[in-house]
């Protein structure tokens, strides 16, 4: 028997132009995303973003993530809860690709005091998780010499239990918690095989998560269920924040110095239950310069009077860690990367103010490898390590930018910049940032 796949009528539209009709119907969502290696104030755009959504989503990351928000004066600082959760009009909802360490979610949530925040069916990360991630720290310094240099709060070995299916999840834990218990001992039995130093108290861990199972139960909804009613019931604006940055991706970031999730455009998708036709604009957060926390690769790296000074200016130190970040002039090839992965509507460039002193900015622009110019950006971290970075020179606008809050309050060669910085990428800015406060954002358009 023979198919007759000429018969064309089965597969395509005739009113359509021989195309299949797309189903695209639904409010779109708007999603913020690190076009660096973080540190770049998505906190801040989500905040500003947040004023006017319905829905606010993290999608991805853990309590590895810290982001910073100041509204009327006051600091906040957010590491599971989505940033824009200060809309108290708004619901905040954590996605079923965040990892969650329930003891530091219902902290976060005491000391920020708002409600309205749904839970998806997300990874549980426990106590001995945060404690292997230290122990394999200390086990990669012993046999090669050098870390990760992760968080240490149980990231990546909570995504390693989900990989290897042995992960317990939210809703495992609302379920039958003798199977629970009984799949949460044989979890811990394993990594102590691993790490014979492990010291679990599993019945006191198993008396806390009873409890804290208790807490959340009023908060957990089936994710799928409600995005998709979300989207298609009557219009809303839905924001999503994604943690770390494209950099840090587990497939496209500078791998192995990199998170355990995907912090690029497809993580909104699987982290929430989002068909792809639902994504709308997607904003990449830049900073003016470059920062990375931790180890590896970091080409525009200055290791000089310049490095300390965009460091103290730009109290550069992570929110999570306390670390003092390493810095740089800004890198267009990475971000020129970035956009190729997340197809960036436009950009928020932040941190402008932070170059207000230099009499001279430099911004890298292409990459050579031995002496020749490549036209990509390198997988292998070892040949990161080699390039060298062609620059561009601009002028420093030697004024303060800080109480700027139109276009044409910027002086013209902090303009030249941005638009430098635009026709480089071939990404539009919309805003500016020159400050902390909600206020120190500038809409181009």
């Amino acid at each position: 028997h023979s198919i007759n796949m000429s018969h064309k009528s089965c597969y395509t539209n005739p009113g359509t132009g021989g195309k299949r009709p797309r189903n695209d119907k639904g409010n779109k969502v708007t999603v913020v995303l690190g076009a660096q290696w973080g540190d770049e104030g998505k906190g801040k755009v989500v905040d500003l973003l947040a004023t006017e959504s319905d829905i606010i989503c993290r999608c991805q990351g853990g309590n590895n993530a810290g982001h910073t928000v100041v509204v009327d004066g006051k600091e906040y600082d957010f590491h599971l809860l989505p940033s824009g959760i200060i809309n108290s009009k708004a619901v905040s909802v954590i996605g079923n690709g965040v990892v969650i360490h329930l003891p530091g979610l219902l902290e976060e949530a005491e000391k920020n005091e708002k409600k309205g925040w749904k839970i998806q069916i997300s990874m549980l990360m426990f106590d001995f998780h945060q404690a292997v991630d230290g122990l394999q720290e200390v086990q990669r310094q012993a046999q090669d010499g050098i870390n990760i240099g992760t968080t240490k709060k149980g990231i990546g070995p909570t995504y390693s239990s989900k990989a290897s299916r042995t992960g317990l999840r939210i809703c495992d834990l609302l379920d039958d918690f003798k199977d629970f218990s009984t799949r949460f001992k044989n979890l811990a039995q394993q990594y102590q095989a691993m790490f014979p130093t492990l010291v679990v108290d599993v019945d006191g861990q198993l008396n806390k998560l009873k409890e804290y199972a208790e807490r959340i139960r009023p908060m957990v909804r089936d994710g799928v269920y409600f995005m998709y009613d979300a989207i298609n019931g009557p219009p809303k604006k839905i924001l999503v924040e994604g943690a770390n940055a494209a950099l840090l991706d587990i497939d496209f970031g500078t791998y192995p110095f990199v998170t355990s999730s995907n912090c690029t455009v497809g993580g909104v998708c699987t982290g929430l239950g989002i068909p792809p036709l639902n994504i709308g604009d997607v904003y990449g957060v830049v900073k003016a310069y470059t920062t990375r926390v931790g180890i590896g690769a970091f080409p525009t790296e200055q290791l000089n009077e310049v490095g300390e000074l965009l460091q103290t200016r730009g109290h550069e130190v992570g929110v999570t860690t306390g670390r003092k970040r390493r810095c740089g002039w800004l890198d267009l090839v990475i971000l020129r990367y970035a956009n190729m992965i997340n197809g960036f509507t436009a950009f928020a460039l932040t941190k402008l103010d932070i170059l207000d002193v230099m009499d001279e900015i430099k911004v890298g622009v292409s990459y050579k490898l031995k002496g020749k110019k490549i036209p990509y950006f390198p997988a292998n971290m070892d040949v990161l390590q080699k390039v060298e970075v062609e620059y561009e020179k601009l002028p420093g606008w030697k004024s303060d930018t800080s109480a700027c809050r139109k276009w044409e309050d910027l002086p013209g060669k902090a303009q030249n910049y941005i638009r430098f910085v635009e026709n480089h990428v071939g990404v539009p800015i919309k805003w500016v940032g020159v400050g902390k406060a909600r206020e120190s954002m500038i809409q181009m358009f």
